[in-house]
């Protein structure tokens, strides 16, 4: 017993000197930053072939909104990496994955052709107190990480940037449940919406914070959460619509047709972005934009945009919020998009809720997999190709000579006519679509089932349906569901 004892102490004594070590190797929030924001701002600039970046400006702000035990992201879904380094020891201090309109652009076949073009983005850190050094990493095709881009930076120069907040910006406390350390902080950028629309603009934040609180896991998790609306006026109501032949004054630039996909809405003004979102403190932000028509997008820790007033406005914003906030990958394979071999073939993607399948036998959600499913899981994907290509053919169909009509000044009862047969369709074909799956054998279960991230073949979910597959009310499925969790937790521990 006394031998026992002895090896018994021994252990702990070892464990408790690694833990040590560990806790060592961690860093330390108080010791190497301030209670405040960095936030770095820079050029990326190529194609597909080639990117360079270049260093704009840096600013202090606000209150850190992030957390300060979690500096070093565990997660790693981005396609690239902002890593800071204290100068004087080479420590890693901070890092966080995070996907661009850059990266975004570099899929595109514009910049398969080798056509420059350059994006603002910007990174931001809790204020360091020293030196540090900061460098961004990209991935290459096999998903591996290696650095672009480093710079010292001294947050003690002259040069930085320590302007006031913009000027003319309303903040709406929505919900608060403490402070910003320990909580998931998400704003609310009004676009589009003049001075004369204040009144809607209250009703609708009132209204899509409702809709983010219906769905699990935000429901059930309410308190984990701040939220705020931020509203700089805009001289015009609405947003850009190129292919429309119709553009706006808006704050914060936002445009259909990016990337030559008619219903995808961002704004590449990210300085305007990151000025009127620094009027609170934030983790996540949310463009709302004051429109009836159907359009939204959302890039991992970024920004999701989407329309308020369209038939899909819950969809929308659960679905784009998905994207930016977790990193969850598309699932949908049969509509339009704008990139090419947006996932590698024989690559793992990053993202939590597809896979390629490498190695059935290693699949990355098998703790969820429902028991006595096949992986790959056979299921209905004929009879469902056929029914979907076909009302995307008469999508695009519909939608090309809506805008056409715009452009060449048709009768506005015409074009009115049109949009409302628009809509009628995509209801009649969600209705369609929720029954076909709803039939399913493996309906309700989890396995691996052929057809996502913009690829028919090759690439797989976890669920017959989830929304982040199809339009309408309905939930994510228990992958994506458990990957919104355990981002929750990595901002509120």
């Amino acid at each position: 017993m006394k031998k026992y004892l002895v090896l018994l102490l021994g252990a702990i004594v070892v464990a408790l000197i690694i833990y040590s070590v560990g806790a060592q190797d961690k860093p330390n929030f108080d010791r190497y930053f301030l209670d405040a924001t960095m936030r770095i701002d820079y050029y990326h600039a190529g194609d597909h072939r080639e990117e360079i970046v270049t260093l704009d400006r840096v600013y202090r702000q606000g209150t850190w909104a992030g957390p300060v035990k979690n500096l070093v992201d565990p997660f790693m879904r981005g396609r690239y990496c902002a890593k800071i380094y204290d100068a004087a020891s080479g420590q890693l201090l901070y890092a966080r994955a995070f996907d661009s309109l850059f990266g975004e652009y570099k899929t595109t076949e514009e910049a398969l052709k080798g056509v420059k073009r350059t994006f603002h983005e910007s990174v931001l850190i809790p204020y360091p107190k020293n030196k540090i050094v900061f460098t961004l990493e990209a991935r290459d095709r096999e998903n591996n990480f290696h650095k672009i881009f480093s710079e010292e930076i001294d947050p003690a120069s002259i040069y930085i940037v320590k302007e006031k907040t913009e000027p003319g910006v309303r903040v709406y406390e929505l919900v608060k449940n403490g402070s910003p350390h320990d909580k998931v902080d998400v704003v609310f950028l009004a676009e589009g919406y003049t001075a004369d629309e204040e009144a809607k603009l209250r009703k609708d934040l009132e209204r899509f914070v409702q809709v983010f609180f219906s769905l699990e896991p935000y429901k059930s998790q309410k308190d984990k959460f701040n939220i705020y609306g931020v509203f700089k006026p805009s001289a015009e109501s609405g947003c850009d619509e190129p292919s429309h032949g119709q553009f706006k004054q808006t704050a914060l630039g936002c445009s259909f047709d990016s990337f030559g996909s008619e219903r995808y809405l961002l704004t590449e003004d990210n300085r305007r972005v990151r000025d009127v979102a620094a009027a609170a403190p934030y983790d996540a932000l949310l463009i709302m934009v004051n429109h009836n028509r159907y359009g939204g997008g959302g890039i991992y820790n970024l920004y999701c945009t989407f329309t308020t007033d369209n038939q899909w406005y819950e969809y929308l914003m659960l679905h784009e919020f998905g994207h930016s906030f977790t990193g969850l990958a598309d699932e949908y394979y049969t509509s339009q998009v704008a990139y090419n071999e947006f996932y590698p073939r024989g690559v793992e993607p990053v993202e939590p809720n597809i896979t390629a399948l490498l190695d059935p036998a290693k699949l990355k959600w098998k703790n969820l997999v429902t028991p006595g499913v096949e992986i790959p899981t056979p299921w209905e994907k004929e009879e469902f190709d056929r029914m979907d290509t076909a009302y995307q053919k008469i999508r695009m169909e519909v939608n090309e000579k809506i805008a056409r009509m715009k452009r060449e000044g048709a009768p506005k009862e015409e074009v009115a006519r049109l949009e409302e047969e628009s809509e009628r369709l995509s209801a009649e074909q969600a209705r369609k679509v929720d029954e076909f799956l709803a039939k399913s054998r493996y309906a309700g279960k989890v396995g691996a089932f052929e057809g996502a991230g913009y690829s028919s073949t090759g690439l797989y979910r976890p669920a017959v349906d989830c929304i982040m597959f199809t339009k309408g009310k309905k939930p994510f499925c228990p992958v994506c569901q458990e990957a919104v969790r355990q981002m929750i937790e990595f901002y509120c521990r």
